[in-house]
């Protein structure tokens, strides 16, 4: 990246999306005080984590059936989308503590981030192709950071969870004001109509088709552990800890996650170097290792089990990049943004059924079961890759016997 204008627009992008995606995991950063103050079953809880995903699985088909980030300036839909999740997110301050108005607030959030995520993804793919590898990598690794800011603005806004809520608002609307300010790269592609069956490519391109697999596989297991591993971790804890358990659990939370957003950026490079789907399988082994690890250790030395969900943390994230750039190499570039969106809605729709599911099973089966199940999706993710990888060497070997 060595002209100012990308640089530039890098940054404000990858502010932005920090900014922004604070509104994501709001709830599980304030789920603790929203059950003590209205005494929230598992059921209610859970709907409150999981209508986000909801949302932003509505908002993402919408997205990518109309195509609007490749038809229109995706700076405005981005912006636009902030300032309507930042309102959404502030008016749960007068509706009643876990009814349905806030769930359907939490509806329209996540509705209105996949005009965030996603579009921003179009944006910065249009600033390069040789180093799409990098660049998917610092935006993905921006909004990682910023699904992990609630943890800590809770931690220092203590009990007040309406406190945490009017922040994260605040910090939304100027992100999306700074996303404006981005340029469009040189590889920026517009489609020039409405054309739904493009979204056809995601299952007749092969490449595209693991590409897709292998998001899925991921999917299984990063909102499953970005949700809850707050929850986790404070039960895993409340041995050692006590009392100070909760608050523990809230800085090892924010930092597992912002850990792993911080390598998205060192991850990037190295794909663009070694190949992005070796890259995102190795992530896949890391986080499902550390997965059952943590699962392994649960209840016992609080440390211990700290440092593991630190390790997963850095683990579960960085292949996401990678896997929304695969899907902006296979695709046709003016099909790009509708095709990427649509790889994130079909994994959102994943993770409402883990999201809703974890605390049911926790219930039943234990925290430690619960964690060691997430590790199924890195093991279909490192399956796929091995297929996109072996697609690679077949492609190499008949070039050469071709030569």
């Amino acid at each position: 990246m060595s002209a100012p204008g990308k640089l530039r627009s890098v940054a404000l992008l990858a502010l932005a999306e920090v900014m922004t995606m604070s509104l994501w995991l709001l709830s599980a950063a304030i789920l603790p005080d929203l059950v003590a103050e209205a005494g929230l079953g598992p059921g209610r809880a859970a709907a409150l984590s999981s209508a986000v995903q909801i949302g932003f699985v509505v908002g993402a088909l919408a997205l990518a059936v109309h195509g609007t980030a490749d038809r229109f300036d995706p700076r405005r839909v981005l912006a636009g989308s902030a300032l309507v999740a930042a309102a959404a997110n502030a008016a749960l301050l007068v509706t009643p503590v876990g009814g349905a108005a806030q769930i359907g607030l939490r509806a329209l959030t996540g509705a209105c981030l996949a005009g965030v995520y996603p579009v921003g993804m179009k944006i910065v793919v249009g600033w390069g192709t040789r180093d799409r590898g990098l660049l998917v990598g610092i935006l993905v690794g921006s909004l990682t950071v910023g699904t992990a800011l609630p943890h800590l603005l809770a931690f220092f806004s203590g009990p007040d969870w309406r406190a945490t809520a009017l922040l994260a608002s605040g910090l939304a609307a100027a992100g999306g004001m700074l996303g404006l300010g981005a340029g469009l790269g040189p590889f920026h592609a517009r489609a020039a109509s409405l054309d739904p069956g493009a979204l056809r490519l995601a299952w007749t391109n092969r490449r595209l088709r693991l590409a897709y697999a292998g998001y899925l596989g991921h999917m299984w297991e990063l909102y499953a552990f970005w949700a809850w591993i707050g929850a986790a971790a404070a039960a895993g804890f409340a041995a050692g800890l006590g009392a100070a358990a909760p608050d523990a659990a809230r800085l090892v939370s924010f930092a597992a996650i912002a850990l792993g957003g911080l390598l998205c950026i060192p991850a990037g490079w190295v794909a663009d170097r070694i190949g992005k789907a070796r890259v995102a399988q190795g992530a896949m082994l890391t986080s499902g290792a550390a997965g059952l690890a943590t699962a392994a250790s649960f209840g016992g030395v609080w440390q211990l089990t700290a440092v593991l969900i630190l390790l997963w943390g850095a683990a579960v994230i960085p292949d996401s990049a990678q896997f929304s750039a695969l899907v902006a190499d296979a695709a046709p570039p003016e099909r790009a943004g509708s095709l990427m969106t649509f790889q994130t809605a079909l994994g959102f729709t994943l993770t409402f059924f883990t999201v809703q599911a974890v605390p049911w099973v926790a219930a039943g089966l234990g925290w430690p079961a619960t964690l060691a199940l997430m590790a199924l999706g890195p093991a279909f993710g490192v399956e796929a890759m091995r297929r996109l990888l072996r697609m690679g060497r077949e492609s190499v070997d008949a070039t050469l016997d071709r030569l």
